[in-house]
């Protein structure tokens, strides 16, 4: 088994996976309650910016979610691995916009704004997972000495492809 699955399998998924559903159960009830009553307020520029940032969040978050289920499924010994990379394969995930923001953005409610940019870490987190779930080095800065990225590859260079 390669070095990232073994460190995939050592632990960390069980936080990721109890964040990441904590934050679909908290932005569906925003949306659906304090973030509809919010909404209603907002000027014509703010509330289309709203309605397509809600509509971007709450793609990303399900994409998210089937992926943390398949992961889980996958811990959980219901899933063999490489049904689970072929189901993955179907979640293509959206990109993350480079720069946030823009005129209207910083209208929207400040609660609407938190869940983007949580949601924006949470998808860079499952990005990273997700490489290193599937053997490859995750892009945690790659170029900083002393970095994950860098201590993996030290590893992998100093033992090799690790044997099952």
């Amino acid at each position: 088994m390669a070095l990232g699955p073994r460190i995939v399998a050592s632990g960390g998924f069980g936080s990721l996976y109890r964040e990441g559903m904590a934050l679909i159960e908290e932005v569906a009830a925003y949306l659906d309650g304090e973030g509809r009553t919010e909404s209603k307020v907002l000027g014509r520029e703010a509330s289309l910016i709203y309605a397509t940032e809600s509509m971007r969040l709450t793609t990303r978050l399900m994409q998210l979610a089937s992926w943390l289920l398949l992961q889980r499924a996958v811990n959980e010994g219901e899933l063999t691995p490489e049904n689970a990379r072929v189901e993955k394969e179907k979640v293509r995930f959206s990109a993350t916009p480079s720069v946030r923001g823009g005129p209207g953005f910083s209208d929207l409610p400040e609660r609407l704004r938190g869940f983007i940019a949580k949601g924006d870490r949470l998808f860079d987190r499952v990005q990273q997972y997700d490489k290193l779930e599937r053997g490859g080095v995750p892009d945690y800065a790659p170029a900083a000495e002393g970095g994950i990225a860098d201590q993996l590859s030290r590893l992998k260079a100093a033992f090799g492809r690790l044997k099952e």
